[in-house]
Order: C-alpha cells, then structure tokens, then sequence
C-alpha cells in the first residue's frame, strides 16, 4: 500500500466523493476543442468563445462531479465558476504535440510550474503523455526523465500527481482500428508497469481501458471481434494486477453509454478501477447547440441532457468503481 503525506491525502478526499471514488469532469481540452467548437460555428468563435464554453461546463456540471479537470491557458476563469464542493485539478502540459518529430515528445507550459499551479488553488497537477513501450529506446528515456522532473516537482509542493497515459505504435496510424487493437492491451498494460514505478512519483494513473470495446464479442459487428468476452476481461485483470497505485479511466471520445457499459463490463471483468476523470462521453454533444446558437442554447443542452450524462453515469460509477483509499494510507 502507498504512503502520502498528510497534505496530499487530503488533497486526494478533496478531489473524490465521500466513499474515495472519483468521479471526475475533464475539460482541459484545448486544440481539439477549438476544432470542434470551430467546425459547428458559422462565424468565428475566438479565444473568449472556449473561456466561455468552458465556464458553462463548469458551472452547470459541477454541482454532480466530485472534481474537475481544466487548463491554465483558457480554464481558469472556469475555475472560479465550480460548485464549491467540487475538487480542482489543472494540466500542466502543453496541448497535442509536434507532429513534425518523432516520438511525439512531452512539452511542459512554458508559463507555469507546480508552484504556481498550486497558488492557483489546485488539489493535484494532471501531465498528459503519450507512450509506446515499443518506442526507440532514446524517445522512451526522454520521457522516462521528465516524468521524474515533475514527479520531483510534486512531491516539493507536496500535492497529487496524476499520470495521463495515451498509448500509441509509432508503426500504426490508426488508433481506432483493429491492428492496434491487437496491440493495445501491452501497450496500455505494459505503460501502466512502467509509470508505477516509486521514481516517478506518481499518485494516480489516468488510464485508457485495456482493450477497444467495439471489437469485444457481444460489443462488436459481425464479423469485426478482436477479442472475445473472455479475452477482454483477462486484459482487464491483468491491467488491475499491473499496478498498485489508485488508476482511473478517461472516456477517450466514446458516447455516454458506451463509456457506462465499459465501466459495468471492467467491474465484472473484477477490474479494481478507482474512478473516472470523463470529459467529451459527458458534454461534447453540448458543443453544436453552443457554437451554432449561443450560449444559452449550450447551457441548455448542458442542464438536460448534460446533467443526465454525469447522474448515470456516476450511478455506474458509484456500484462499479473501488474507493482509493484500499490502495493509499496516509502518513
């Protein structure tokens, strides 16, 4: 069992419900978010736009989430508009990364540090990072060391360090299709053994699930199985089995009840997950009405079906995930 200190512990009760799940809201989207909000508008919407959509989002979702995840390059405004019982984590990298080098290497905002981030009245610090186990060695060593940096950082400000992992192959251009759903429960199994490691300082991974559920017998088209029922759920196991540190699932994009029936699908695969930290399966249909109507008409769509989404699926969550604190004590 991991040992924090007692600033982090408390920090980590903050961020969760009363039974040590989280049960998170992300919106620290920054590039793909001024796409989508972009690509529904017939007019251009600016910086102020995303400041603004993402206040929405904070104040009307908030109220149902035991936290919520923003950036420092638009969402701080936002942090002023949430529930006073919700949490506050912030990210510390920079969007995307430069698809112009190989290795899709991590890249830190040049503005902030975790002091700083912690003097904005955070409770933890989220980095982003992309991985392939299968990297060229010198790539994964890069990023093996600037994990170390900001773990380092962390524990200096002495506040929860949560790990983002989005696996990739450097050979496979598609993420979503079936060659890299082969791969992917090592990618994801193999990255979460690394990143565990104490010299990293991680308190929590934020992690995709094992496998692509819409490869899964019984989840899949004719014709399209990657795995089996069976399969999947032993990728499932062997993530839990991974690590020994609290991990969390992020949505990765999919509908609202695909991401309810994956969670329901990783307890009975006896997956010994703590949490989400969910973003667009929650409110990315909120970004249309928002960008082509205004305003009101995203607040709107946010206080029907946006607060449907958060309510079921925190009532998934409440019944499948495992409280933290099985797996932290404190100092």
């Amino acid at each position: 069992m991991k040992t924090i200190s007692k600033n982090k512990y408390e920090a980590m009760e903050r961020l969760s419900t009363k039974e040590g799940v989280i049960s998170a809201l992300a919106i620290d989207q920054r590039g793909s978010l001024k796409k989508m909000i972009a690509e529904g508008s017939k007019e251009k919407i600016g910086d102020e736009g995303i400041i603004e959509f993402k206040k929405l989002i904070s104040k009307v979702l908030t109220p149902y989430s035991s936290s919520i995840l923003l950036d420092p390059e638009y969402g701080i405004p936002a942090t002023k508009e949430r529930d006073s019982e919700s949490g506050l984590l912030l990210a510390y990298e920079k969007t995307g990364y430069d698809a112009t080098e190989p290795g899709r290497l991590p890249d830190l905002l040049e503005e902030w540090s975790v002091k700083r981030l912690k003097e904005a009245g955070v409770d933890a610090v989220k980095f982003l990072l992309y991985y392939d186990v299968d990297e060229d060695e010198k790539i994964n060593e890069f990023k093996h060391v600037y994990m170390e940096r900001v773990g380092s950082e962390c524990i200096g400000e002495d506040i929860p360090f949560f790990l983002e992992i989005v696996t990739y192959d450097s050979k496979i251009d598609d993420a979503k299709g079936k060659d890299y759903a082969k791969v992917k429960p090592h990618k994801v199994i193999e990255a979460m053994k690394e990143f565990s490691k104490p010299r990293y300082n991680v308190d929590v991974l934020k992690v995709e699930v094992p496998v692509h559920m819409q490869y899964v017998e019984g989840f899949a088209e004719a014709g399209e199985e990657v795995y089996s029922k069976e399969e999947a759920q032993g990728y499932y196991k062997e993530q839990s089995e991974a690590t020994d540190l609290p991990f969390i699932f992020l949505s990765a994009g999919v509908s609202a009840q695909m991401f309810q029936e994956t969670l329901k699908f990783a307890h009975e695969a006896k997956s010994t997950f703590n949490g989400v930290l969910c973003g667009r399966a929650t409110w990315k249909n909120s970004v249309l009405p928002y960008a082509s109507e205004g305003k009101q008409a995203g607040e709107d769509w946010l206080s029907d079906q946006g607060v449907r989404n958060i309510t079921e699926l925190n009532d998934v969550v409440d019944v499948t995930a495992l409280s933290w604190k099985e797996k932290i004590k404190q100092a």
